[in-house]
């Protein structure tokens, strides 16, 4: 196995007819995205955000205080994989992930702050699909294959 690039910070789930994000020690996941968030099976392509704690930092720099999971991420990590390719894997726990596309700018960050879009045009995560399903929890290690 190749070495360790970060690990595992936060995980979090949005279920179904709950408005606050539920934060977890550990979540699973298949090739339909996370069991038990409400945007499993909808989208193969965009059910599953990575987000790097950069993000969070670069908002912080920003004099903007959010908390982690407030950008919809599932899987927070310490390692910024915005400069990876589409299609690049990496192995998370007992899961493996795929790129599929950068997550795009939705509207419920300009509810938390007018410039969070703008400010995370290019940083706010991106979407990945299942190859792999298993179980990932806080502290499991990433790895690039």
């Amino acid at each position: 196995m190749n070495k360790s690039v970060g690990e595992v910070i936060e995980l979090f789930i949005s279920k179904k007819n709950e408005v606050a994000r539920s934060n977890e020690n550990r979540i699973e996941l298949d090739t339909e995205g996370v069991l038990e968030d409400k945007f499993y099976a909808k989208d193969v392509e965009r059910s599953v955000l990575l987000t790097s704690r950069e993000s969070y930092e670069l908002v912080a720099k920003n004099n903007i205080e959010i908390a982690y999971g407030a950008l919809g991420e599932n899987i927070l990590i310490d390692y910024n994989p915005y400069e990876l390719n589409m299609g690049a894997q990496l192995k998370i726990g007992e899961v493996v992930v795929e790129i599929t596309q950068y997550c795009t700018i939705c509207n419920h960050l300009s509810k938390l702050d007018t410039t969070l879009p703008i400010l995370l045009k290019d940083d706010r995560g991106i979407f990945v699909k299942v190859v792999k399903g298993g179980f990932i929890q806080k502290g499991d290690k990433l790895y690039l294959l």
